[in-house]
Order: structure tokens, then sequence, then C-alpha cells
């Protein structure tokens, strides 16, 4: 393996003197905010539907297989540090979308047509450098043989399967996570697999699972180990939930095949580097959760720098928070109390039970508080679950629970939506929003904030981070980073996995509300803590394992 330095986005800039990194977005004082003021909630952003004008045109499409999946992976294929899309299509051919957009401006996306890309009975597609060459490759799953495409550069791909030895199968696939297991050169990487309709057993109607580790070469993978038993994933997510430097697997399940709907229930793989996996038993703390799983998103939310995490359902979604004084994985729910338990919608079906897929914590208004985006949709035509069922906009508050704006912020839409991404396709500092939907064209959303379509203005004060290390792992995936404002801190853990069917790799945006610096430091993945390194807001930063200083960065082509 080659000790190569992962390629960053295009032209660092050592200086930006007192200029936001766009002309868009004027310094000056806040609506409403200044340095010193406590911390509060801002208003829901603005966002403009912009998918046809922004040259999109793609929906996931299909009969029963296709009922779930329907991802979207985002990230940068060609270094220039917009992100581009690549989405799922089902029996429609999936497609890949080179980013365009004017910084600040409207999006606007292009068609990258390719046989290699546009695979059909594409389920969802998940961002990683594989091979750590320095370009980010695609880990695309599908109803039959699962492909990984080797980045080349510049948004093109081969497929890599023979290279590196990779199983791809030949079943349903519908979940996936990564992870670098300590001192390993190649990614442990979980495969979930879904309904096994050949199956006449109803006490084995799921498909086994997943994990493959890197071969003893270090050359490519081995063989697949199976995770047994397997519950029907639609969700699946490596994390060091405790901070014991090991990442272990959590696994969302779909109830709906369970026996008699009691044999199954939800899973924590513990993954211990040259032992087989093994499941965390009720006796080692673990408590049956049985849900229709369909995603997980994991954030912390109470800044003790354990993740909560957010499991999505029909009718009541669950967050779960780790019982205090414990290293075992005991959950208290405090979905209910948080306000996120979004059972029924806030509009249409009113009094029927929701149907939830991707969830996503981010800072929507960068006001320093986790907002939270649920996309919802029936399966089908279930007569129990609401046909008006639209996605949730949470927006977080001060003293913790959250309170739906999706209209408020007019993102109010009753397509039935699937994988979701919240990502700066702009890169003027304001997260936009990209939503799949069964059998209709995907939304994309651009945020003005507190402006309109045609004078965007920006919220709350923001920093985003790009995190690069030498040899393996490139992009630091299990690194944990710690955002200090004042006496707040912001943990992220850096992960590959999680949503539904489909995630993002790049920039890690923070919302700072009104601040005007923070502090950050890096617990790179192998345990090692980096310097605390002071940022300044409203710009982007590259972080490179070793350096004094975060490197400010700027686009080389605009």
């Amino acid at each position: 393996m080659g000790q190569a330095v992962r390629r960053r986005p295009a032209t660092l800039a050592l200086a930006a003197l007192g200029l936001t990194v766009f002309a868009l977005v004027a310094w000056g004082v806040l609506r409403g905010l200044t340095p010193d003021a406590p911390l509060s909630a801002l208003d829901p952003p603005n966002f403009v539907e912009e998918a046809a004008a922004a040259g999109i045109d793609h929906r996931y499409d299909g009969d029963f297989i296709y009922f779930v999946g329907g991802g979207v992976a985002v990230f940068d294929c060609n270094d220039d540090g917009r992100q581009e899309i690549y989405l799922a299509g089902g029996e429609a051919p999936a497609a890949l979308y080179r980013n365009e957009s004017e910084p600040g401006g409207a999006l606007h996306f292009s068609p990258v047509p390719h046989a290699t890309t546009d695979l059909t009975q594409v389920t969802g597609a998940y961002p990683l450098d594989v091979d750590s060459d320095g370009r980010t490759d695609l880990a695309v799953l599908r109803y039959g043989e699962n492909v990984l495409l080797r980045g080349l550069g510049d948004c093109r791909f081969e497929r890599a399967n023979a290279t590196w030895q990779f199983d791809g199968g030949s079943v349903w696939t519908t979940a996936f996570s990564a992870t670098w297991e300590r001192a390993a050169e190649w990614p442990t990487v979980a495969i979930g697999n879904y309904f096994d309709q050949e199956s006449d057993d109803r006490e084995h109607l799921c498909l086994d699972s997943a994990l493959i580790r890197p071969n003893p070469a270090g050359n490519g993978f081995g063989p697949s180990v199976p995770l047994t038993p397997s519950w029907c994933p639609l969700s699946m997510l490596f994390s060091d939930w405790n901070h014991s430097g090991r990442r272990d697997l959590r696994v969302s399940n779909d109830r709906h095949y369970y026996v008699d709907f009691s044999a199954g229930e939800e899973q924590l793989w513990k993954v211990e580097p040259g032992r087989p996996p093994s499941l965390w038993s009720h006796d080692q703390g673990w408590q049956t959760v049985r849900v229709w799983g369909m995603g997980i998103a994991s954030q912390d939310l109470t800044g003790d720098g354990f993740p909560e995490v957010f499991l999505t359902s029909q009718g009541d979604n669950k967050l779960q928070t780790l019982a205090d004084g414990t290293t075992e994985p005991r959950y208290d729910n405090i979905a209910l109390e948080r306000g996120v338990t979004a059972r029924r919608p806030f509009a249409g079906d009113v009094e029927m039970r929701s149907t939830a897929w991707h969830a996503e914590f981010q800072d929507v208004n960068n006001d320093g508080l986790m907002d939270l985006f649920i996309s919802k949709g029936n399966v089908e035509a279930q007569p129990d679950f609401a046909a008006l069922d639209p996605s949730n906009l949470l927006l977080g508050q001060p003293d913790g629970t959250f309170i739906e704006r999706a209209e408020a912020a007019g993102v109010l839409s009753f397509s039935r939506a699937r994988g979701a991404a919240l990502a700066d396709f702009n890169l003027d500092g304001m997260l936009d929003l990209i939503v799949v939907n069964r059998r209709e064209n995907v939304k994309l959303w651009r945020n003005v904030g507190w402006g309109d379509a045609d004078h965007p203005t920006r919220m709350g004060n923001w920093v985003a981070l790009d995190l690069a290390q030498a040899g393996p792992n490139g992009d630091a995936i299990g690194a944990w980073v710690e955002v200090t404002v004042g006496d707040r801190t912001i943990w992220h853990e850096v992960t590959v996995g999680g949503g539904h069917v489909g995630g993002q790799l790049g920039w890690i945006h923070i919302g700072l509300g009104s601040a005007e610096r923070a502090d950050v430091a890096v617990h790179w993945p192998d345990g090692e803590d980096g310097p605390r390194l002071t940022v300044e807001t409203n710009r982007f930063y590259v972080i490179e394992r070793g350096a004094t200083e975060a490197l400010p960065w700027t686009p080389g082509w605009n």
C-alpha cells in the first residue's frame, strides 16, 4: 500500500483577511446577533426548489424490490471542493451529476453519463476512498451484484471488484457501512442484505448479511463472514459509541420480517481486530428494541461526547441516549421528551401513522443548535399508513427539544421520499437539501437563508472542515472532531454508513451562531489527539494531521 496523501480540493488560500469566502456574504452584524449574545434558536431558513432548473431529471423507479432503497451519495469526484451527487435509480439507471454551481449562486449540475456508473438495479451508494489513493471511490448497492467503483479523477470510475478481490454477492442489498480497524491498510465493510424471496421458511425470511475484512496480503478484501442472525437490515453504522477506540456495528432491522414480530431485534455487533464479530448480548446491557428500522442518524446532542442515535421507523421513531455512567450499550429512549417521535404527519393525513426513511442531523440555520431532517413517504400504498406524509425538518432549541418547521422553511412536499442529504452544494455556508423520491423527480432545495432566490442572505456563522492524513484511510474515517465555542463543545464523528442507503463524504459543516471564532481539535482514528487550532468563522479549512494550523481554503475556479 502506498502512502498517498488524499488530494485536497484545489487552491489552498493561506489568508482571507477580513473577507468572507464569497462576495455574496458580506461581513456585518447578523440580524439580532452579537458576538456576546447567548445561544438562541434562529428562525428556519428559506429553501427554493431548483431540481429542474439545476439540470437534474431523475427518479427512483420500480416495483416491489424498490419499495425500499433510493439512496444518494454526495462527494467530490473532481477535487474542486464542490460536491457531486450519485443517485440510485432502481429499475432505471443510476446517474452521476457533476456539480457546476457558482459560489453562492443558483444550483447547477450536469449529467456524467457512462456505462460504468449508469448501473441498473441500484438501491443506493456510499462514497469512501477504498484503496487510499486520494480519490474517492463508490460502493454501489444493488439488487444483484454489489459493485465497487474505483475513482480515477475528473469524475471517472472503473469497476474494481476483481482488482480488489471484492465479493459483490448476487442478492438484495439495502445497507452498508465501512471503517478502518486498527493498523489496517484497507477498510472493513459491512453489507446488509434484505429479504430472501426464495425462502418459504417463516423463520428464515432474511438473507445473511456479511462482514468483509482486508485480506492478509493487504492488497484487497478477504472472504465474507456471515452476520447471523440477520433480520433484514435497512441501515448499518460503524461507530465508536463508547469511546473505546473500537468501532462496533449497529444494525437497524425491518421488523416486518420477524418471526411472529418477536424473534428479531435491533443489533450491535462487537467488531474487535483479529476476532470474529459477536453480538452484544442482553447480559452485557443490550436491550431489545423492535422497529420497522429504515435509517440511522448518530450525533452527540447532549455535549457529553457520546453520540445519541436516532432510528427511523413506521409510527414512533426512537432517539436513544447512552445511560449515565455505563460503558455497556444500555440506552434510554428520549424521543418523546425531545419532540422527535414524529409518529404522525404534521400536514396531510394527520390522523395516520408516518413512514420514516432517511434521517440526518445538521445545523441548517447555523445557530449552533443541531437540527434533524427526516424523509418520509408511504412504502407504496399501505392503507394503515399515511399516503400524504411530508418529510420533517425539526429545528433544535436551546433546551434540547426540537420543533417542526418544514412548511415554514419551504420544503413541504407530499412526494414519497426515500434517501436524502444536506450539503452545501454552492459553497455559501448554507446547507442545501436533496431528496430522492419514488417515481418522481428528485427535489433539490437551495438554502437562501433569510433572503430569496435572487438575494440570498446569510443567517448564523459557520465553519466547514475537511480532514486529511497520510497513508491508509486518508479521510480519517473514525475520527472525532471537537469544536469548542465559549463553554460549549460540539462533537462530530466521521463515519461512512447510516442514513437510508446513502451518505456523504466531504466538508464537515458546523453552525456557530453568533461566535466569530472557534477552537478545533481532531482526535484521529488511531487515538492520537491533534493540537487545538483556532479557526475564524464563515470559512472553509483543511486540517492535515501533524499540522500546527488549519489551512483556509477558497475555490480556484470562481
